[in-house]
């Protein structure tokens, strides 16, 4: 009896740094193919894949609109002068930091999106 509640009890094969990465990588890509992205919302600090953005290119240029869970979203303009992206509407500026070779981490009001970006020069910070 007691082997049976052993056998039970087991977890299953302990996953490596590797296994979690690849996990994580995979996630990534789930999340992107469902257009969603991470944000912090409210000036929190904790980020989590629940914004989505929607792509267009317009006749001033590819325009993303990130929505937020609760309806509201912010408007960005991709530009081609190295600054990333700036607020397509709005009173605030955007504020674009790098923050991997390929991601950038963008802030307006209260709010903070990570997006997917080829980053020129990456070691800048």
């Amino acid at each position: 009896m007691a082997l049976i509640a052993l056998a039970a009890c087991d977890p299953g094969p302990v996953k490596t740094k590797a296994d979690h990465a690849e996990d994580a990588r995979a996630q990534a890509a789930r999340d992107e193919a469902e257009g969603r992205i991470p944000c912090a919302l409210g000036g929190g600090d904790d980020f989590s894949t629940r914004c989505t953005i929607d792509r267009a290119q317009t006749q001033d240029g590819l325009m993303l609109t990130v929505r937020h869970p609760d309806g509201g979203f912010h408007r960005l303009r991709v530009t081609r002068d190295g600054r990333g992206v700036v607020a397509a509407d709005g009173a605030q500026a955007a504020t674009v930091t790098i923050i991997d070779k390929d991601a950038i981490e963008v802030a307006i009001d209260d709010a903070r999106y990570r997006l997917p970006a080829t980053v020129k020069g990456a070691d800048r910070r």
